[in-house]
């Protein structure tokens, strides 16, 4: 039975060709070819694992090798010492030195438009009141 707030693993001498789908978090030290998608959780890339695949999930830290796409609606985090060969999508982004990236970054916020319509609300809320002018 699992623990509470622990991950699932995949141990450095398994090698998964195909499709990873979960709903809890997963640490890959092994080898896996194909996709990997962990809607509502966090993946990490192990400092062993040699990863190819489209990669989606809420966060992502990526301590070994991956080549392929990065989707996360949260947060992406290069390690020192990873290696990634693809494209970044993420609301939140972090590379640590000596972390190799190769690939385009887009940081879109799915929270865009609300953060749009807050703000122009929060203008509004701002500026003075229009003064009223009396005539007598």
């Amino acid at each position: 039975m699992p623990v509470e707030g622990t991950a699932a693993s995949i141990g450095k001498s398994v090698q998964i060709y195909g499709e990873v789908k979960g709903s809890e978090d997963l640490v890959v030290d092994g080898t896996i070819e194909g996709t990997i998608t962990l809607t509502e959780s966090r993946l990490t890339i192990g400092p062993n694992a040699h990863v190819q695949a489209n990669v989606s999930a809420r966060d992502v830290v990526v301590l070994g090798a991956i080549v392929g796409d990065i989707h996360a609606t949260g947060r992406v985090e290069l390690r020192a010492g990873s290696n990634l060969k693809g494209d970044i999508h993420a609301a939140r982004l972090s590379i640590e030195e000596n972390a190799i990236f190769s690939g385009k970054v887009d940081l879109a916020l799915a929270e865009r438009p609300a953060a749009g319509a807050s703000a122009s609300a929060a203008s509004a809320a701002a500026s003075p009141a229009p003064a009223f002018s009396t005539s007598n």
